[in-house]
């Protein structure tokens, strides 16, 4: 059963929340973190059959997105940049945390919210949950991404950070339907299913335009989760599990994912799985084969949970 609920933001107004009850009494909590130009009711599927297994699901619209832009609000926008919208999902944690003490809490973070995931883990490494889920991640060339911010604080002063720039669009996202065959729509990317793709498009929470101050703090978060001092600090013993499809361009067709999980072993992490679905593209909780997906993650969190 779902309810919504509101939080105060860390950055301006209040937090659309979602909850997700099972039948009795929850085995364990976990947490979704969502992609960008989405809105958390698009993991209602996921989190249903979640619920069938004894989980409590929580999550909360980033500001800017879904519910909780509101009146005050700028859609695909940050108020106070990216380690505030990170502490509102943090602020969500310990509050279900603290209703839920004797179970454990699990961590799931797709697309942007794998990296708002990954700075989580490395912000708060003493946060006291029990696995993560990394889905639908990348890793981008160090080399490139201050270049890259340069170009979004370029654009931030000439069209202002609450606006959006469809140059800045392209370059992060123009080249991604690339290898799909025979495009039906600009967003065929996402996943083989043309009905989820259809309805991403009809709905007007989803496929935005980002302003230029979520594309340029969105970089920035992503440079910060790269560096090796900020890996270090991750909890040694906490289970990972990366997850992707394999025709996935935010994950470079598998490379970057492959490279992210490397990079978590290299800074010391002694528990790292990585899976990557064939055929599978960006949002394989949406794919044709997302109950294989459903089930691979549930069996891991299983074994993980014990």
């Amino acid at each position: 059963m779902r309810t919504e609920f509101t939080i105060p933001s860390n950055g301006a107004g209040q937090l659309h929340c979602c909850r997700w009850t099972p039948e009795g009494q929850p085995k364990a909590v976990l947490q979704i973190v969502h992609g960008i130009a989405e809105y958390i009711e698009r993991y209602d599927e996921f989190a249903s059959y979640l619920n069938g297994l004894g989980y409590l699901v929580v999550a909360e619209d980033h500001m800017g997105h879904g519910g909780t832009v509101g009146d005050q609000g700028t859609q695909g926008y940050f108020d106070g940049g990216w380690f505030t919208a990170v502490s509102d999902s943090y602020s969500l944690l310990q509050k279900t945390k603290a209703e839920n003490p004797d179970i454990p809490y699990v961590l799931f973070g797709h697309s942007m919210g794998s990296f708002m995931t990954r700075t989580i883990l490395e912000v708060y490494p003493e946060s006291g949950i029990a696995a993560v889920v990394i889905c639908g991640t990348g890793w981008q060339p160090r080399a490139i991404l201050p270049g890259a911010i340069g170009i979004c604080q370029m654009a931030c002063k000439k069209v202002g950070e609450k606006n959006p720039s469809e140059t800045l669009q392209n370059m992060v996202f123009g080249g991604y339907n690339k290898r799909v065959e025979h495009p039906r729509t600009e967003y065929d990317w996402l996943t083989r299913d043309e009905e989820i793709v259809d309805a991403y498009i009809a709905h007007p929470s989803c496929g935005f335009t980002a302003t230029t101050g979520l594309l340029r703090d969105m970089l920035t978060g992503i440079r910060f989760i790269e560096q090796k001092q900020n890996l270090a600090k991750m909890d040694k013993d906490l289970p990972v599990l990366f997850i992707a499809g394999e025709d996935d361009p935010v994950g470079n067709y598998g490379k970057g994912v492959r490279k992210a999980a490397e990079e978590f072993q290299k800074a010391g992490m002694k528990d790292v799985t990585c899976n990557l679905f064939p055929k599978g593209r960006h949002e394989i909780l949406n794919e044709t084969n997302r109950r294989e997906v459903f089930d691979f993650t549930a069996d891991w969190l299983q074994k993980k949970l014990k």
